[in-house]
């Protein structure tokens, strides 16, 4: 049964919450238009950047997916250093550019990061 006690430990304390398609796909463009990136880091940092928020395996290479078939974006293998198999880079397409900045503003204003700030 549920008591009053459950719901405040709930708001002090929310379980993270797991982004859905729909925002992994806006949340990888914001990323990638600041750098290059694969998978796991896709993943760490959005636990370090928004400890509030997850990123399953599953709807991140749904997602990842969905910008490869869309033409959106392209990725690469990169040997790593002291890694033994090569990861696969994901980078934005050149004539991506800019809906990736309109797709990534929808995550910003999502998750309250200043605007101006993040795109510099």
């Amino acid at each position: 049964m549920t008591t009053f006690e459950d719901i405040y430990q709930f708001f002090r304390n929310p379980p993270p919450f797991y982004l859905n398609k729909e925002l992994a796909v806006c949340y990888v463009l914001a990323v990638l238009l600041r750098k290059d990136s694969y998978g796991t880091e896709l993943i760490s940092l959005l636990e370090q950047e928004h400890p509030t928020y997850r990123l399953s395996d599953t709807v991140l290479y749904s997602a990842l997916k969905f910008l490869e078939d869309a033409n959106a974006i392209t990725g690469y293998w990169k040997k790593v250093e002291g890694r033994g198999r090569p990861r696969r880079m994901y980078q934005i397409c050149p004539d991506w550019q800019q809906q990736a900045q309109e797709l990534a503003r929808l995550w910003q204003e999502y998750v309250g990061v200043p605007v101006h700030a993040s795109l510099h």
